[in-house]
C-alpha cells in the first residue's frame, strides 16, 4: 500500500500543479482585462466626441492588454453613453484569451473573457468650439 501510494503521490502534485497554474492564468488574464477597461472608459471620457471615444478606448485597451502581457486573438471593445457633460461612458472589452499551453489538462485553448467599465463625463468641462470663431 504505501509503495502505491509512494508512486501515485508525484502525479497527484503534478496534477495540483498544473490545475493551479491554469488557474492562475484565468484570474490573473480577468484581472489586467478588468484594469484595461478602466483605463479605456477613462480615455473615452475625456474626449469630446464619440468617435473619438471609441477610437480612444480602443487605442487605450489594446495598449494596456499588451503592457501586460495579454495577447488577445479577437479583442472587441464596444462605447456606449453620450459625451455630455454629466453623464457617463461604459467601456465592454472583450478578449479571446489563449490557454493553449494548458492543454494537458483538457482545457480549452482559447476563453472569451469580457469586463466593462464606467466612467462619468466632466460636468464642468469646457464646451466644444469650433476653431476660427472669435469672441
Amino acid at each position: 500500500m504505501s509503495a502505491e501510494i509512494a508512486l501515485v503521490t508525484p502525479f497527484l502534485i503534478m496534477l495540483l500543479v498544473f490545475v493551479a497554474v491554469v488557474i492562475h492564468r484565468g484570474v490573473d488574464a480577468r484581472l489586467r482585462l478588468n484594469g484595461a477597461a478602466h483605463q479605456a472608459a477613462r480615455a473615452a471620457s475625456i474626449e469630446r466626441t464619440s468617435p473619438t471615444a471609441a477610437a480612444a478606448a480602443h487605442t487605450t485597451a489594446s495598449n494596456a492588454l499588451s503592457a501586460a502581457g495579454i495577447s488577445c486573438q479577437q479583442l472587441t471593445v464596444d462605447t456606449a453613453g453620450s459625451q455630455v457633460p454629466g453623464s457617463a461612458v461604459t467601456v465592454t472589452v472583450s478578449c479571446s484569451v489563449d490557454f493553449g499551453d494548458a492543454l494537458i489538462l483538457g482545457v480549452p485553448g482559447e476563453k472569451r473573457l469580457s469586463a466593462n467599465a464606467t466612467e462619468p463625463v466632466d460636468t464642468y468641462r469646457s464646451a466644444l468650439t469650433t476653431a476660427g470663431s472669435g469672441s
